[in-house]
């Protein structure tokens, strides 16, 4: 067997190991972390004028972007809260488009700036003890 070949089949093993032992919570932070990579990926691709695969990586970051929008839970936190978390959500993945779409890496590093920041934020969720 290709070392490659199986390096990826260990990463996939063990990616689907780590999906279904994580906790929602930690289930999020692997979207967050998978969009950033996926965005990391793309512009990488840019610079090695690998249109294809930036275009892939972007549409993957969307569908993440979509994913986390998708998973909000509606029953926890404010209305207003929420719809704002929401919104962010959709404006990410409407710039991720613009930003495949005019292959413009300003607008990807814009999108991750907003994503390290929710993820920050969503980090430090778990290290607060409950009371």
């Amino acid at each position: 067997m290709h070392p490659m070949k199986a390096l990826r089949q260990y990463q996939k093993v063990n990616s689907h190991a780590q999906i279904s032992e994580a906790s929602p919570h930690r289930l999020i932070q692997m979207l967050m972390e998978g969009g950033l990579d996926r965005m990391a990926q793309a512009k990488g691709a840019f610079a090695r004028g690998d249109i294809a695969t930036k275009g892939l990586m972007l549409g993957k970051a969307a569908d993440i972007m979509i994913g986390l929008r998708d998973g909000i839970d509606k029953e926890k936190g404010s209305a207003e809260e929420l719809e704002r978390l929401d919104s962010l959500y959709e404006y990410m993945t409407n710039r991720l488009i613009e930003a495949n779409l005019r292959n413009d890496m300003a607008i990807v590093d814009e999108v991750m700036g907003l994503l390290v920041t929710i993820k920050t934020g969503w980090d430090q969720i778990a290290n607060t003890p409950i009371e």
